[in-house]
């Protein structure tokens, strides 16, 4: 039921239908996603505990690297915010650590004195404020529009497109804002993560030693790695949302935006563990100092 609120009409709350279609095998559905969350969330936590516990992890890629129902309708805003907010930190932290491979490569010997620790926290706090700053306009934004129509959210949250279309007003500011958000988040990124391996690509390529152009390809295939798991399912569920219409299947639509959220957590603590050998040396050695301790 839809309330008042002076003059426009508020929901009281959102129900989210889930995936639409496949109602009768939700329950399958939820049970590799939930796996995920909770592999995800137990190997991140112990990746940052292995970053912070590893004195030779102390390095701008790893403090990078570790920065990685019915529901009440302020709850859902909330819900939005977050979901939006941190997806936008994500992506500017691999835009980081794709500068991050930059500088190391093309400027090895000056690494340390231009990525000190100082640079390493503003950087940081000012990926983090851009991608916050930049999501607050949207609760508010929803929360003026009229709700008129069905209160049933065809998603497993609140996706910012999928709730501002149940209203029955004109959602143009919201989608202009969405653009606007995703040229200045996404499109930025991608531009300064793909200059940034165009120009590791022609150092490595001029390097003299093989064995020199290998070890430049290979301290960069874990990130490659995972800007591709983040990034391919980022960009199909921006463009099957504004231009997808009724081609792209909903209940496919929806699986992809929960991968896009929690594929990245599973794999990349998977993907930087076995391709980056400093991880996998200090999980070793920690596991083998446990061993010795006990």
């Amino acid at each position: 039921m839809l309330v008042s609120n002076n003059s426009y009409v508020t929901p009281p709350s959102f129900i989210l239908n889930g995936i639409p279609g496949l109602e009768r095998v939700h329950v399958w559905i939820s049970l590799p996603l939930c796996t995920m969350y909770i592999i995800s969330l137990v190997r991140n936590l112990g990746l940052v505990y292995l970053i912070y516990y590893e004195e030779s992890l102390h390095h701008p890629m790893y403090f990078f690297l570790a920065i990685l129902k019915e529901i009440n309708f302020n709850a859902c805003l909330a819900q939005m915010f977050f979901v939006h907010g941190f997806t936008g930190v994500e992506s500017g932290v691999l835009m980081l650590m794709a500068l991050d491979r930059y500088v190391a490569i093309c400027y090895p010997l000056r690494y340390a004195t231009i990525l000190t620790n100082p640079i390493i926290a503003k950087a940081g706090l000012a990926t983090f404020l851009r991608g916050v700053l930049l999501m607050i306009p949207f609760p508010f934004l929803v929360k003026r529009l009229p709700f008129c129509q069905s209160n049933f959210i065809s998603h497993t949250y609140c996706d910012h497109m999928s709730v501002v279309k149940l209203s029955c007003a004109s959602i143009t500011v919201s989608v202009i804002c969405g653009l606007m958000v995703a040229l200045l988040i996404g499109v930025f990124d991608i531009c300064c993560i793909s200059l940034s391996y165009t120009l590791i690509l022609k150092a490595a390529i001029s390097l003299s030693s093989s064995d020199a152009r290998q070890k430049a390809f290979s301290t960069c295939t874990a990130h490659i790695s995972a800007i591709i798991i983040t990034y391919v399912p980022a960009f199909f569920t921006f463009f099957a949302h504004r231009f997808g219409g009724h081609t792209i299947p909903p209940s496919l639509h929806i699986i992809v935006a929960n991968l896009y959220l929690l594929l990245p957590l599973t794999l990349n603590p998977i993907v930087y563990g076995v391709k980056t050998k400093q991880i996998r040396k200090s999980v070793i050695k920690f596991f083998q100092g446990d061993k010795g301790a006990g």
